[in-house]
């Protein structure tokens, strides 16, 4: 049995799926790979198809797809691991250091390249994440898969599934940051501006704790958009 599950959720990642598998083909000995599809129009599916254990078509939604992998996964961990976001060298020890110590869940600091700016982002996810003990999922999520079923997984909304599930992982157990950093791509932030898309994330987030819906913020969040047209 695989000591890690790690879940990955696509769609049209074709111009990057092959490198970022690649990174972790040195793991599959010790880790089972999921790529869970959410209906990929580009070859996506076909070039993932031969660097994973397991390929899974899904419908599209992060919750839906990170799901869905956990349902197949056969390692006693589960590590939550965007496409677009490389692990660091020792993830694998981290995370057993991590759980050995007790912990059942936890995330990885991060790095977001792309613009010099985006290390200052970075510092204020890792500190916000430390001091809140909420994470997202760019931060690759690690859990213990007996926590996570007892939960019911990821609540099934379009946005901010991480924050809602760190959220009650929150209550039953501490978290474990990891110090060494996963390296993420900032195009996220750099599509609509660095500025502005912290601005929409804090603005969006705030809107969630004030119980906006899931579905209405992913339309903002989808459309660089701090208000409905």
């Amino acid at each position: 049995m695989a000591e890690i599950s790690i879940i990955i959720p696509s769609l049209n990642e074709e111009t990057g799926i092959v490198d970022f598998l690649s990174s972790l083909q040195s793991l599959r000995p010790r880790c089972q790979l999921i790529l869970v599809d959410g209906g990929s129009t580009d070859n996506t599916m076909k070039l993932a198809s031969a660097y994973v254990d397991k390929l899974i078509i899904s419908s599209a939604g992060r919750a839906i797809q990170m799901n869905k992998g956990a349902t197949v996964a056969n390692a006693p961990i589960l590590l939550f691991l965007h496409a677009d976001t490389l692990l660091p060298l020792d993830a694998i020890e981290q995370i057993h250091y991590a759980t050995n110590l007790g912990y059942q869940w936890g995330w990885f600091n991060i790095k977001l390249t792309g613009h010099y700016l985006l290390s200052i982002v970075a510092w204020l996810v890792n500190k916000r994440s430390r001091l809140t003990g909420i994470a997202t999922g760019d931060q690759a999520l690690f859990i213990d898969k007996t926590i996570f079923t007892k939960l019911g997984g990821f609540a099934d909304i379009s946005l901010m599934e991480d924050i809602e599930l760190t959220s009650r992982l929150n209550k039953l157990g501490q978290a474990y940051c990891i110090p060494s950093k996963v390296i993420s791509s900032g195009r996220r932030w750099l599509k609509f501006g660095i500025i502005k898309t912290i601005l929409l994330m804090w603005s969006l987030r705030l809107r969630y704790f004030l119980g906006t819906s899931p579905s209405e913020l992913e339309q903002l969040y989808r459309k660089g958009q701090f208000w409905k047209d």
